[in-house]
């Protein structure tokens, strides 16, 4: 895709003017809300961040997800149930651990990988909006399975058909913030994103707050099912939202793209044009690239698929959510009540439970070898963007002391070294 630039970037790396205008606000912040799926889903889960409060045998309470909730283990988890009753020979966390209650929980982000990867060709093809309009459709499909599952299986089913939601949603929602804001403003703007995801986060622990003391229904059923609320969101969002003036390109919709592109920016045509003919550039470099993701191993690529690569996984094993997982024991252990889970936020993974186990308090150390790995890395090989518009971050990697030893010229990703100043477009 056209964001997806690699050297030559399209644009000779000028800086385009653009003013924060209302209808950039109103499409980045609506386009945004797509993080509240995922959110949500973080939240509605949470299957450590969760108890039973049990007394001489009884159960008096939960806190937490779904996973905490006495009838939801009863029904589709007994054994896990049980143990939380009954086993005082285990810790708290290493209860949960078990083989069916992982497949519930990390079939979501398996399915939400491969997805991803699909997602990228839907949404080069038919645009941005549709690939998050997709994304929420689906998500609904797993929501409403969920609320109304009979068996696990149906569980596991519906856990898939949220992850390729989320796949959809994470793949094409910063893209599309990405390409409408003003590149000064672009950081700023992406970050409504992981603010959604937030707001999600703390929507679901509410909603696992009150569903539990439900008499009527089950409440489990009802935190399930109240994914359907962002799925909606999403849905109704994207539908009257317009594309990207990127996608109009790549869609070979030049007019409607400069039209789009004038509305946004805020600024003269002889300004917009100029944007407009690096918007050009890069999409017809991208579009001559028949192999994408063959392109993607290419030598002069490389710096970009070690960043993609690295910074988010830089970011799950600093430790973050393992914080946050110890976060209710925390409050607990210095005089909070129960409750004081509504203050954490949840882990978004599966194996640190086991780790948890088995390392007791080393992992924090492990966490932490990450974490000055992390800064390193950052210092010496990350290089600044602020400011650059997304056709023009490749001379950014040009001139880094390290990278630019990787922007080659054709010829040269065939013979290993250094070679010519002709540069292209990643196109993934």
């Amino acid at each position: 895709m056209v964001a997806g630039v690699g050297p030559n970037g399209g644009g000779g790396g000028g800086e385009y003017p653009g003013r924060f205008t209302g209808f950039v606000a109103v499409t980045c912040i609506l386009g945004a809300m797509g993080g509240l799926i995922f959110g949500y889903d973080i939240g509605i889960s949470d299957v450590i961040n969760s108890h039973l409060l049990v007394a001489n045998g009884n159960f008096i309470d939960s806190v937490g997800g779904v996973t905490s909730m006495a009838p939801f283990l009863k029904k589709f988890f007994p054994g896990v149930y049980h143990r939380e009753i009954n086993d005082r020979s285990h810790s708290q966390y290493c209860k949960f651990d078990d083989f069916t209650l992982t497949a519930f929980t990390s079939s979501l982000y398996v399915a939400a990988f491969f997805a991803s990867l699909v997602a990228s060709t839907v949404t080069k093809k038919f645009g941005r909006k549709w690939s998050m309009f997709l994304g929420g459709l689906i998500f609904l499909s797993g929501a409403l399975l969920n609320m109304f599952a009979s068996h696990v299986s149906m569980l596991i089913v519906g856990r898939i058909l949220l992850g390729i939601g989320v796949g959809f949603s994470v793949q094409s929602v910063p893209l599309y913030v990405s390409e409408m804001a003003p590149h000064k403003y672009r950081g700023s703007l992406n970050i409504v994103f992981q603010l959604s995801i937030t707001v999600g986060i703390f929507a679901a622990n509410l909603v696992n707050y009150f569903t539990p003391r439900l008499t009527v229904v089950d409440g489990w059923r009802v935190s399930l099912g109240g994914a359907c609320v962002p799925a909606l969101i999403i849905m109704v969002s994207s539908f009257f939202l317009p594309n990207t003036p990127n996608s109009m390109l790549e869609q070979g919709k030049p007019k409607e793209a400069r039209e789009m592109l004038r509305r946004i920016r805020g600024v003269s045509d002889q300004e917009v044009e100029a944007e407009f003919r690096g918007i050009d550039e890069a999409s017809a470099a991208a579009r001559a690239v028949e192999h994408p993701w063959r392109n993607i191993l290419l030598r002069r690529n490389r710096p970009y698929l070690v960043m993609s690569l690295l910074i988010p996984s830089f970011q799950q094993l600093t430790g973050i959510n393992v914080v946050m997982f110890y976060a209710p024991v925390l409050f607990q252990s210095i005089g909070f009540k129960s409750d004081a889970a509504l203050l954490s936020a949840v882990i978004t993974g599966t194996l640190f439970l086991t780790m948890l186990c088995h390392m007791k308090f080393g992992l924090f150390l492990f966490f932490a070898c990450f974490l000055v790995g992390m800064s390193v890395f950052i210092y010496f090989f990350l290089p600044e963007t602020k400011g650059v518009p997304i056709e023009s971050v490749a001379r950014v990697f040009r001139d880094h002391w390290y990278w630019r030893r990787f922007m080659v010229a054709d010829d040269d990703d065939h013979k290993g070294g250094p070679g010519g100043k002709k540069f292209h477009s990643t196109a993934v």
